[in-house]
């Protein structure tokens, strides 16, 4: 080797072995930074108690527990501590079914009526696949059962065939928790024991979710969290509902931060199910128009920063939980927080942009506004809300509470806000057939942010007016 090259050739070594503790160094301080975020984030949010999880590229970066678990008796939360799924658990009753599907019990194209067949007529068009993808029409039954009182599967069955539906199978996307009941109750009876003893033989137990688990008020659960509330700034437990609510497939059950590791590396490697199978539930439904909906079978499906991110989070009885893969990036963040307040998407949002700065949620900042005349028309909607004169005829698709409780609470907050600015267009979204604005607008030095989505034919789906942070 000439002299100039051997020189040359050590001179690169030796830059890179100078670098390489700098590198080292910005790895390792990747959890501490993680930490500090959460810490700050958890203080900032007033959160009892908490699990977080981080994996990226195939490496647990951080795994802890932080606050409480048990207030009364003074418990940390640790990664074996056990949380209530909320609407997470939407995957694994997913899995339930196409484990279902899989071993030839149930087809996606199968009526609901085939495994309800004291169904109303009308239910005839609704499959199982309408039921995984929100699609079915059915109304929601969240806040429309008397939470004090106990149900038996087909005391659910009944109480859901008695809300009207609201659009024709397949013709577009709206959250119901009433498809997961139904869901639960589909396999509780085709496989002739409980979704989640299927979930425990099928799923868990191959997997490596060592204590996931479904609800109990009987048994004896180790690690497990009490769900807190804030009332007026005090702490208090969560809300006590009967014990059947807490069997349903739309989220009744625990898992610990430990269990939901090995199910994203179970994800990972699209475990238990073939390759088809996965390929189903990861895949975002299309409507009977042709448009499609980013939600697949217990799955949210969107993108960031040009990439999929697959996510879902759940809410209920003093628990809130977030699960989101930021798929390009290899990054996985699991959030479980004990505390009705808790944001887990805050947390997860903030991870994801210390990991990766591009990960980060675009900023809400203007944008041309092609459409004025629907702005018009929403600025108009605004007005006749804080007025108390708005024809609620204008709102499609949303929930009763919305009519009876929501709208008055806009109403008032609006009328506390006084005169505001013009509409300030800063995004605009496609989701299926449906248009989502969301507007800035400003109240002397506050800013506030104005979504609504609309439908093929005008109405409103969705109202929604909030602090900017």
């Amino acid at each position: 080797m000439p002299v100039a090259s051997w020189s040359m050739a050590w001179s690169v070594v030796l830059i890179a072995w100078l670098l390489l503790p700098s590198h080292a160094a910005a790895r390792a301080a990747l959890p501490e930074r993680i930490d500090a975020f959460i810490r700050a984030e958890q203080k900032r949010q007033g959160v009892v108690g908490l699990a977080v999880g981080v994996v990226h590229k195939g490496r647990v970066v951080l795994a802890r527990g932080y606050g409480s678990a048990n207030l009364e008796h003074r418990v940390p939360v640790g990664t074996d501590t056990l949380f209530q799924s909320g609407s997470l658990g939407k995957m694994f009753t997913a899995m339930a079914v196409m484990a279902q599907v899989e071993a030839g019990r149930v087809a996606l194209s199968d009526s609901v009526t085939k495994y309800f067949p004291d169904a109303p007529a009308s239910w005839a068009p609704i499959t199982v696949r309408h039921l995984l993808t929100h699609t079915s029409g059915i109304q929601d039954v969240e806040g429309q059962l008397d939470e004090r009182k106990d149900y038996s599967d087909d005391a659910f069955a009944q109480a859901i065939y008695a809300l009207p539906l609201e659009f024709p199978a397949g013709h577009r996307w709206s959250y119901s928790n009433s498809g997961y009941v139904l869901l639960g109750i589909l396999v509780n009876r085709v496989a002739g024991t409980s979704y989640t003893n299927v979930l425990a033989t099928e799923v868990f137990k191959p997997v490596g979710m060592k204590t996931a688990r479904g609800i109990s008020e009987d048994d004896i659960i180790p690690y497990r969290s009490s769900g807190y509330r804030l009332v007026e700034g005090e702490v208090k437990h969560q809300t006590w509902v009967s014990p059947s609510l807490n069997t349903t497939g739309d989220g009744s059950l625990y898992f610990s931060l430990q269990d939901m590791l090995a199910w994203d590396a179970a994800v990972e490697r699209r475990a238990v199910l073939s390759r088809e199978r996965w390929s189903e539930i990861l895949s975002p439904v299309r409507l009977e128009s042709g448009a499609t909906h980013p939600y697949g079978f217990g799955w949210e499906l969107l993108e960031r920063d040009g990439k999929p991110l697959h996510q879902h989070t759940g809410a209920w009885q003093g628990f809130r939980t977030a699960y989101s893969r930021f798929i390009g990036d290899s990054l996985s963040i699991i959030v479980l927080a004990n505390t009705d307040r808790a944001r887990p998407r805050d947390f997860v949002e903030g991870i994801a942009a210390i990991v990766n700065p591009a990960l980060a949620v675009p900023a809400l900042a203007p944008i041309v506004d092609s459409e004025p005349e629907v702005t018009a028309r929403l600025a108009a909607l605004l007005e006749a809300v804080r007025a108390g004169t708005v024809d609620t005829a204008r709102f499609a698709y949303v929930h009763p509470r919305f009519l009876e409780g929501a709208l008055p609470q806009y109403q008032k907050g609006l009328q506390e806000l006084g005169a505001v600015g013009p509409l300030v267009l800063a995004r605009r979204e496609v989701l299926g057939d449906d248009r989502r604005y969301t507007y800035l607008l400003t109240s002397g030095a506050k800013t506030f942010v104005f979504t609504a989505q609309l439908i093929p034919d005008g109405r409103v789906s969705l109202f929604d007016v909030r602090p900017k942070k």
